[in-house]
């Protein structure tokens, strides 16, 4: 799932890119993707896009019409063509689920790989608009977002770290992948209780996040979005790393498995050797 550092990578892009340009033409290849009917998804076309901006995970185009909102949940991705393909989108056949042709001739897709369908697309006349946006708590990298601001968000909250971490509602852009990231630079267990940090706790997780987030929107920023996916892959020290080396302390990377994803920390680091129970209600490790 692309998080705040890859979708940051690709806002800036398209902001470079296709600012001044129009929509030539906006093809829904996804009925289910489209979540808006007022304005229409061809309130678009004509439409001169003045700049991109990014809303936690959500992208927004802005236009001289209507905003462009979309959030590329688990398996969506961005795939951009300098000379857009003039082949006919088959709805149903592709994994396309939202093709943009622009004024110069460029244009990009959206696209969801497997057969569970999240990725969501919204034509508002205002972000504020989108229910997902009109949620989300602060962005960790405002300027605004300080120690204080943190520490007060995690206040009373009887919740593992790892579930705040990942709750849009509390921090905006943080998923799964960050926040095994950021757990790890901190030294802490995904599953120590949020309400249960001593001052100096939330001083280290507060700064390991900013670095964390900081460093992966350095290293986003510039690239395609071709290579986006493989520069996240590279920066994760145990994040889809299971059976590794940690980098820090050489112990294996361990992974504790749920549902439909995964978690992954180093024992030596974050949990004082000791290995976390496999399974989703696992008790808390001290």
């Amino acid at each position: 799932m692309p998080e705040m550092p890859e979708v940051q990578g690709l806002v800036d892009f398209l902001g470079g890119r296709i600012t001044g340009l129009s929509v030539v033409r906006a093809t829904v290849a996804n009925i289910a993707a489209l979540k808006t009917y007022d304005p229409p998804i061809d309130a678009l076309n004509g439409a001169e896009i003045t700049g991109a901006a990014r809303h936690g995970k959500f992208i927004d185009l802005t236009t001289t019409g209507p905003h462009l909102v979309f959030h590329l949940a688990k398996a969506g991705w961005l795939r951009w063509y300098d000379a857009l393909p003039q082949t006919v989108i088959r709805p149903g056949k592709t994994p396309i689920a939202l093709r943009v042709a622009l004024s110069d001739g460029s244009g990009f897709d959206l696209t969801e790989a497997g057969t569970k369908k999240s990725l969501a697309v919204y034509v508002v006349r205002d972000p504020a608009d989108v229910p997902g946006v009109a949620r989300l708590g602060p962005d960790p990298l405002d300027a605004a977002f300080s120690l204080e601001t943190f520490a007060a968000l995690l206040e009373g909250r009887r919740t593992q770290i790892k579930g705040v971490l990942r709750d849009q509602m509390i921090i905006a852009g943080v998923g799964n992948a960050y926040s095994d990231e950021i757990l790890h630079a901190a030294k802490m267990s995904p599953y120590a209780l949020a309400s249960s940090l001593s001052p100096a706790d939330v001083s280290r997780l507060y700064d390991a996040m900013t670095e964390t987030l900081t460093d992966a929107v350095a290293a986003a920023s510039g690239k395609p979005p071709a290579e986006l996916k493989d520069a996240k892959r590279r920066g994760m020290q145990v994040h889809g790393r299971r059976g590794e080396k940690c980098p820090v302390c050489g112990d294996e990377v361990r992974s504790v498995f749920f549902a439909d994803n995964s978690l992954e920390y180093c024992p030596t680091c974050q949990t004082g050797g000791k290995i976390l129970a496999d399974r989703r209600l696992s008790r808390l490790l001290k």
